[in-house]
């Protein structure tokens, strides 16, 4: 409904959106320090506002980190499985989205299908945040830029990131940002895998360097991020042949070696170690993924305020 303010692509928070809510999220969790995780925070902006999450999909980081995050807004959610609902026995999006705006808050949805998050965003009374779908994963990306520049010390415009592996639903999501934050993109992927085009396309025009190709090196080469993600991505077929087009994509020690000396790892888990990356990358000084995980929780928290016309 038009007024509502939707988190279903990066996007939708426009370039001095997607800064606040970064900057807002480090800001909170810096005045949270020393806290217990369940504590609210001081101000506790959402206090007796309820957040209903729905899963389609299995979840570990996204079900707890909301959970937690509406915890210490000082608010109250609920978890949902689809299957559960009259949404797995055929109700429409459309009347899922009318009957739960009249019950909470906000909606958070992890779905298989983007058209069907779209599908409810156009039909729902309250706010709605992507929790992950098919297109776009941008939870995950605002986690990603916020943990980049705590590591790092400095913003993300003008550093270089290099994706290697899948051009998948987080790829589209890293792509959106450096359209947003001006930070060039380096993208390496198997032929057959790129990216989504007009993801792409949209960074461009803003001005965003992204270049993909199909070699690892010249992707990782002096990058001071190198991400990547799981080669078989929830609801993908697992094959062999996919499996030998990704295999000279791991992330090593001889690939992180050719990123800039202080570069750091992400990835946004769960890994399949000893195939897109090895444990001694994960579990290495340069790898910032338990940070990123964490910050899931900080980062989210923004996007809801943000949502709920809390954070301008």
């Amino acid at each position: 409904m038009a007024g509502l303010r939707h988190v279903l692509n990066l996007s939708d928070l426009g370039p001095g959106g997607l800064r606040r809510v970064l900057d807002h999220a480090k800001a909170r969790k810096a005045a949270r320090r020393g806290l217990p995780h369940g504590a609210p925070d001081s101000d506790a902006p959402l206090a007796g506002h309820v957040l209903a999450s729905v899963f389609e999909k299995p979840s570990t980081r996204t079900r707890i980190s909301f959970e937690i995050a509406m915890r210490q807004l000082g608010g109250s959610a609920l978890t949902l499985a689809a299957g559960d609902m009259q949404l797995g026995r055929g109700e429409t999006v459309a009347d899922t989205a009318r009957v739960m705006s009249g019950f909470v808050d906000a909606v958070m949805i992890r779905a298989n299908s983007h058209a069907d998050v779209e599908a409810f965003a156009r039909n729902a009374a309250v706010p709605l945040v992507n929790g992950l779908t098919d297109m776009s994963h941008p939870c995950q990306i605002a986690a990603d830029l916020m943990t980049v520049e705590e590591r790092l010390g400095r913003g993300v415009e003008g550093m270089v990131w290099a994706w290697v592996g899948d051009g998948n639903n987080v790829c589209n999501s890293t792509i959106e940002a450096a359209g947003l934050l001006g930070f060039t993109l380096r993208i390496a992927c198997p032929h057959g895998h790129e990216p989504d085009e007009g993801f792409v396309a949209a960074a461009r025009a803003r001005g965003a360097d992204i270049r993909i190709g199909h070699s690892p090196e010249e992707a990782v080469a002096g990058a001071d991020v190198v991400v990547t993600d799981t080669w078989v991505s929830m609801g993908q077929a697992d094959n062999d042949e996919r499996r030998r087009a990704f295999e000279p994509f791991q992330v090593d020690p001889m690939l992180m070696a050719q990123a800039s000396a202080g570069a750091i790892f992400l990835h946004c888990l769960p890994a399949h170690r000893g195939e897109e990356v090895t444990d001694s990358v994960i579990d290495g000084p340069q790898s910032a993924v338990w940070d990123e995980a964490a910050n899931r929780v900080h980062a989210q928290k923004a996007l809801l305020l943000w949502a709920l016309g809390k954070l301008d």
